[in-house]
């Protein structure tokens, strides 16, 4: 068995592991896989995954496929912006402007 990858967290490995094992590879997750510990992080995190010596090149390009399909589909996100029709921009910004006014005369207003 060949290192592959390394991913940090269970569910990430978990979900690496099955897409290989869809497309007809042999995987092995070797590392913090079912930690003790409820929260790792950085290498207490870590867990490499295996594949066999003469599955690696076709692997690494199933790997790099994934990664390729996943950057298009946060790069094709042409929807604008959600906002909310209840708070109009305008508003927040004259209460932002009366609050950065009116509190300043209010202390002066006060010391007087």
């Amino acid at each position: 068995m060949t290192l592959l990858t390394s991913v940090y967290g269970t569910f990430r490995a978990r979900v690496v592991a099955a897409h290989l094992e869809d497309e007809g590879f042999d995987v092995q997750l070797r590392g913090a896989l079912d930690s003790p510990y409820a929260l790792t992080v950085g290498d207490m995190a870590r867990i490499d995954v295996y594949v066999p010596d003469d599955q690696l090149d076709d692997a690494s390009l199933v790997l790099l496929a994934t990664e390729v399909d996943e950057s298009d589909v946060i790069l094709d996100d042409d929807r604008p912006p959600i906002r909310d029709p209840h708070v109009p921009r305008r508003w927040v910004a004259l209460l932002v402007l009366f609050v950065v006014i009116a509190g300043p005369i209010a202390l002066v207003l006060r010391w007087y």
